[in-house]
């Protein structure tokens, strides 16, 4: 992923978090310099005595999200399907801790507002998140804990498609506090090898 040279102070995150909420209610289109200053509480100038420019606010809300969403991924170390299930649970339990990540990442708007090398820190994370879970898959394959008779790309797309509902399920206020459990059962379920089933 790009360097930025832009530190995250906790101002900064203090307002970047504010920038996810207006953009978890409202959308990334009603990010404005006023809107920011309404949910902060603030006058319209005071964001920018820790900011450049509102280019500079962009960034921090993508380095915030990078930040919050990489700290969702468990250690690699661990079994194969542990990790998934961790991944699962960490990533729901911040984008619901946080919906405007979950709208952010799934606006087409996103891609015409924020600043490329942002776009690009974004999809990143979307690509070492698909990596994850590939290689978790693989893992597991190797170790007979799941089916081996499904190409691992295959699973993977699976496991991936429902990390992705449940973050769209949180970003809309819509989750439940044990979807994440329920679907790592599921999972298992489809997974199992046919010798065990």
């Amino acid at each position: 992923m790009g360097h930025s040279l832009l530190e995250l102070t906790p101002k900064r995150i203090e307002i970047a978090d504010a920038a996810l909420r207006i953009i978890a209610t409202q959308g990334i289109a009603a990010l404005t310099t006023s809107a920011l200053a309404g949910e902060l509480g603030v006058s319209r100038g005071a964001p920018f005595r820790h900011f450049a420019n509102r280019e500079e606010i962009l960034e921090a809300v993508v380095l915030r999200v990078e930040d919050l969403i990489l700290g969702t991924f468990p250690p690699e170390t661990a079994p194969p399907m542990d990790r998934i299930q961790a991944l699962l649970q960490a990533r729901t339990r911040v984008v619901g801790g946080h919906r405007g990540i979950g709208r952010l990442m799934f606006s087409e708007q996103f891609a015409m507002a924020l600043p490329e090398a942002a776009v690009a820190r974004l999809r990143a994370v979307v690509v070492r998140t698909r990596a994850f879970i590939l290689a978790a898959i693989e893992a597991a394959q190797g170790e007979g804990a799941i089916r081996s008779d499904l190409a691992p790309r295959a699973l993977a797309d699976v496991v991936f498609g429902m990390l992705m509902h449940l973050v769209h399920t949180q970003a809309l206020g819509q989750g439940r506090s044990g979807d994440a459990d329920e679907a790592y059962a599921t999972l298992l379920a489809l997974l199992q090898p046919p010798s065990a089933r």
